[in-house]
This record gives C-alpha cells, sequence and structure tokens, in this order.
C-alpha cells in the first residue's frame, strides 16, 4: 500500500477528499507523532499568567519543569563568557557557511528594504512617510527535537538590516543548556543577551518583562503549538510576525518534471514532523511514478519512522483535469512553500496568489530558501499566506505619516475639512481649523 495517498479527479469524491485536508491544513491541527492531546490554549494561559505575576521565580521554576534543566533566577541569561567560549570552540568551517549564509541573506534584506520616497508636494502641503525600526525585538529559536541554527540567521539579520537596536535571542535549554551552535552564532551576529527559556514561558517572559529581561516591542520566529498559541494570546500586548504552524510544501508540477525529485522535496517536508507536502499534477504517470519514489526513498530515510505519519495523515498526490486546475488548489491552499516544475511556470505563478514563497523550476527545492537564498525561511502556514507574507527586514519597521501643511495650504483645505467634520458632528474639530483662519 502506497504511504502517500493518490486523489484522482476522475472520483466522486475528489472534491470532499480535497476539501477535507484543505480544512484540516487550514485548522492548524497537525499533530507531531506521540504528540498526546492536551487543552493548549488553557496551558498557555496559566503559564502566562504565572510568569506575568510570578517573574524571574516563575519563569525559571517552569523551565526547570518542562525543559528538564535546573534554571534558577540567576541563570535564565546567557553570560558573555559562555558565548565567547561557544564561539571560540565552534568548528572554522560552520562560522564560514555561516558566513557566507549570513552575506547572502543581509544582501537580499537590503535589497527589499523599504525606502522612502520623496515627499509628496501639493501647494503649501507636504505629505510624507516615515519609516523607523522597532525598537527592542525577541527572536525565538526552537530547541527540542532539533536545532535549527538556520532560524537564528533568518530572524536576527532582517532585524539588525532594519536597524532594530535591542535583539534578545530566546531558545529552551533542553536538558540544562543552549545547543552551543546558537551560542556561537549569537556572538557571530553581535547578539549579546541570550535568555535560557523555552515554549509559552519564553514569550510571556519577554511579552511582559521581568526582574532581570526587559520587556520587548515584538516577537519573531517559529515554534510549537505553545509558543504559536503564546504569540497568539499576547498579540496586542506585543508585535508578532505571524502563528507559525507546522511546516509544508504544494508542488505544482506536470510530465515534465523528475518523480524522484519531487518525491525528495516532499519528503524534504514531511520529515519535520508534523509536516504537510502535497502535489498537484495532470499526470497520472508522473502522480503514479512519485507514489511509487516516495515509498523506495522513505525506507532509506534516517527519520523514516517520523515522517511516515505526515505522508499518511497530512500529505497527498492530487491528479487533476489540467494545469489550471493544479494551480487553482495551490492558490487555494496558500502554502507555505510553492513549488513549481513545470514546462512554463512563469504562466503558473501569474495564475498563483497566494504563498508564503515560491521555488520556480526544478532546480529551486525548498531547502535553498531554508538555509542560504537570503529571503527568510519563517513564512506563514496554515493557509495564512493569503493574508500575510515572509519574514523580512520591513517586518521591523514601523511607518509614520508626515503631514505638513502652511498656511496657504491650511486655507485652500479649510472650508472642506469643517464641512467634513460638521457632518460628523464634530464641531470641535472644525473649530481646531476655524481658529487658524481655514475659513
Amino acid at each position: 500500500m502506497a504511504t502517500v495517498r493518490t486523489l484522482s479527479c476522475q472520483s466522486p469524491d475528489f472534491s470532499v477528499s480535497v476539501d477535507d485536508l484543505c480544512s484540516r491544513l487550514h485548522g492548524g491541527n497537525l499533530v507531531s507523532a506521540g504528540q498526546s492531546s492536551v487543552d493548549v490554549p488553557r496551558v498557555v494561559a496559566d503559564i502566562l499568567q504565572q510568569v506575568r505575576t510570578g517573574g524571574d521565580a516563575a519563569a525559571a521554576q517552569l523551565a526547570s519543569k518542562l525543559d528538564k534543566a535546573t534554571i534558577t533566577p540567576a541563570t535564565l541569561r546567557v553570560p558573555q563568557s559562555q558565548l565567547d567560549a561557544a564561539h571560540a570552540a565552534a568548528d572554522p568551517r560552520f562560522l564560514a557557511l555561516m558566513r557566507q549564509a549570513i552575506s547572502n541573506i543581509r544582501e537580499y534584506q537590503q535589497h527589499i528594504l523599504y525606502q522612502a520616497p520623496p515627499p509628496l508636494l501639493r501647494g503649501g502641503r507636504k505629505l510624507g512617510v516615515r519609516y523607523t525600526p522597532v525598537e527592542r525585538v525577541a527572536v525565538y529559536v526552537p530547541g527540542g527535537q532539533a536545532l535549527y541554527p538556520s532560524t537564528v540567521l533568518m530572524t536576527v539579520v532582517p532585524a539588525q538590516v532594519a536597524g532594530v537596536r535591542e535583539i534578545v535571542m530566546v531558545s529552551p535549554p533542553t536538558g540544562g543548556e543552549i545547543n552551543p551552535m546558537a551560542l556561537a552564532l549569537a556572538k557571530e551576529l553581535g547578539i549579546a543577551e541570550v535568555v535560557r527559556l523555552g515554549g509559552a514561558v519564553g514569550v510571556a517572559a519577554v511579552a511582559f518583562g521581568t526582574e532581570t529581561i526587559a520587556k520587548v516591542d515584538k516577537i519573531v520566529g517559529p515554534g510549537n503549538a505553545f509558543v504559536a498559541e503564546a504569540k497568539r494570546q499576547l498579540f496586542g500586548r506585543v508585535g508578532i510576525d505571524s502563528i507559525a504552524g507546522p511546516s509544508e510544501v504544494f508542488i505544482v508540477a506536470d510530465d515534465s518534471a523528475n518523480p524522484a525529485w519531487v518525491a525528495a522535496d516532499m519528503l524534504a517536508q514531511a520529515e519535520h514532523n508534523p509536516g504537510s507536502a502535497i502535489l498537484a499534477t495532470p499526470s497520472a504517470t508522473l502522480a503514479a511514478a512519485v507514489s511509487d519514489e516516495v515509498d523506495a526513498q522513505l525506507s532509506r530515510l534516517e527519520r523514516a519512522e517520523i515522517t511516515r505519519p505526515s505522508l499518511q495523515n497530512y500529505s497527498a498526490i492530487l491528479v487533476t483535469e489540467s494545469l489550471e486546475a493544479a494551480c487553482a488548489l495551490a492558490d487555494r491552499f496558500a502554502t507555505e512553500h510553492l513549488q513549481l516544475v513545470t514546462r512554463n511556470n512563469e504562466r503558473c505563478a501569474a495564475q498563483i496568489n497566494n504563498a508564503g514563497a515560491m521555488f520556480i523550476g526544478a532546480y529551486s527545492p525548498v531547502p535553498v530558501g531554508d538555509y542560504y537564498a537570503g529571503p527568510s525561511h519563517v513564512l506563514p502556514t496554515g493557509g495564512t499566506a493569503r493574508f500575510f507574507g515572509p519574514l523580512s527586514c520591513n517586518d521591523f519597521l514601523k511607518a509614520t505619516s508626515t503631514i505638513e501643511y502652511d498656511a496657504r495650504g491650511l486655507a485652500d483645505d479649510g472650508p472642506a475639512i469643517i464641512d467634513f467634520a460638521g457632518r460628523e458632528g464634530l464641531t470641535a474639530h472644525a473649530n481646531s481649523v476655524k481658529v487658524r483662519g481655514g475659513s
């Protein structure tokens, strides 16, 4: 039996099955293999309350319990000496690789950085915009099952390009310590403030502030369900990037695609545990070949046992009536990663408006964006690409409108403004223009 189910548009229940898959992915209820059923919102609300009222002591106690570590208020912060030591002990080849990735990310982020246009001049009126960076930001770097040093780069470098003055890195002390690779990267990037807290505890500490941790203005970075829920509950008190869920890829391909490559790309996302991998193609031949390749390649993967449930529960191969229908499904799923592997990728791309990141062509697999190309891999998931975009330097900027009138400008526009205010019944608004001779 194939690991990934294939759904054909010729089947009478095709639409119902696609609707069900889309609903599950957009509902944000993908669950890791073996994860018990937990009332995440209730647990998170309790953690937030404890940290808000208990500060350092509560954060340390919760971290010690949840991360199986010995954390005290005095050891919440990683000392500079430990950052220095981790950097000195790091593999020089690792640091060289990181430096090249940092250079690529920085170059791309500088390229897309918002620049204020010249002011609009309109006879006695000067209208413009200012972009200023958020002052203090927390970047959340996941730990637990696997450490992703790439997340350090993909969150910190965009913030630095935007000009954020204070950046604090928050990461779980699994077993007692943050992974040395993350500490080495903090030093490499000039991050002096690193906090040994994970999950909702870490998010709460930087959102509310404690005796030793100053509160931040914005929290960014991916995490598990508890991190996502904490960000959801704290949005408004602090800014957030988005509420990230499990990783996902949607591949649109025709019969020109290499089935072994497509299968490898599906497995790359499914191994996140949980993850989702969907192929939409008008070619039944390609669909069958990819299904066979997934089975063959899965048997050779080190992480096969944790990858298999994602393929069985949250993945599919969809055989559509046309390439246009495949593109329409991609737009509907509004996926985190979209791959286009067709004879006419430009035409397909033009039909799809909803995607976190597009990987165009056979030689653009998702890992080039995960690690090296330059755009951040912190992307909208669970259908939120309909209204969210990738994390970038511009997410760390605040726009401020600037409006400057002289006497002539106010005299010209005053009667209209007074009329407008009067129609809303706000006579004091009208009077603030009248007293300046605006009528």
